[in-house]
């Protein structure tokens, strides 16, 4: 059996009057990210994460923020197709441990989903896709809730 591991990470900036988005589920907050696509910052780590373990470098080599038909995407289109690419290398996605920092809102009740809809997206069970949730303790911009980030880490095997 082959392994390969990729790490990921992102970070957007959060602003009013713009929708939360975290692994593919809308978060009621009054401030959401400042991106491209939909700012989807919990997706974007993981999709770096499964790019880079199959050496295909990042998220802006396949999906510029300069592509105009971009504007606006869903980050879990995104992360679909590159686990496309990931498939097409055969590999399979073992597991996922990840971490959204974010001061507030408090995100436990929202896990659950997020989970849900990574394992359909990554042909997983729900059980291998892990989601913590943190807070800066007030420091930096996440602390002051003008930031979000996220960090993942993906084992593939075949």
């Amino acid at each position: 059996m082959e392994f390969r591991i990729g790490q990921g990470n992102d970070i957007h900036r959060l602003a009013y009057g713009r929708k939360l988005i975290l692994g593919g589920v809308e978060i009621p907050f009054e401030k959401g990210a400042v991106a491209h696509s939909d700012g989807d910052a919990l997706c974007h780590a993981i999709t770096d994460a499964l790019l880079g373990a199959c050496g295909l470098g990042d998220i802006g080599v396949h999906f510029p923020d300069t592509d105009e038909s971009l504007a606006g995407v869903s980050s879990l289109v995104i992360l679909s197709e590159a686990f496309i690419e990931v498939k097409k290398q055969l590999w399979r996605v073992n597991n996922i441990d990840s971490t959204i920092i974010l001061e507030r809102p408090k995100l436990a009740a929202f896990i659950p989903k997020m989970r849900e809809k990574l394992a359909q997206i990554l042909h997983v069970q729900i059980e291998h896709i892990n989601i913590k949730a943190k807070t800066a303790e007030g420091m930096g911009e996440v602390g002051v809730s003008d930031a979000v980030k996220a960090y993942a880490i993906v084992l593939l095997t075949r």
